[in-house]
């Protein structure tokens, strides 16, 4: 999986390009990690270029998210499609995440 960071000022955006699988899994979360620290929580995920996650992948998320609430903040997602969305409801983890249309809302969001 190739994973595309930017930066925007003080945040930190990253779109992982591909399926989100056990194989790429570890990589996606030691990045956003690596971003949190980085950037002092202030990070985005573009799903945009995500086909699908398995469930590696959605724990993953939750991991990030739950590293993330232990300081008071939260993984925002934007482009996440219909199928990660539906994935996150049914599973009960939806609250843990912030959703947003776009990159730039997301990050106008930390303002």
């Amino acid at each position: 999986m190739e994973i595309e960071i930017q930066r925007k000022g003080a945040v930190a955006i990253l779109k992982p390009k591909g399926p989100l699988s056990r194989d790429d899994a570890e990589g996606l979360k030691a990045k956003l990690l690596e971003s949190v620290g980085n950037q002092w929580g202030r990070v985005v995920l573009d799903a945009s270029a995500v086909l699908y996650a398995d469930s590696r992948g959605v724990e993953v998320l939750v991991e990030v998210s739950e590293a993330l609430s232990q300081n008071g903040q939260v993984l925002k997602l934007c482009h996440a499609n219909e199928t990660i969305r539906e994935i996150l409801y049914l599973t009960g983890f939806t609250p843990l995440f912030e959703y947003y249309e776009d990159v730039n809302a997301a990050v106008r969001s930390f303002l």
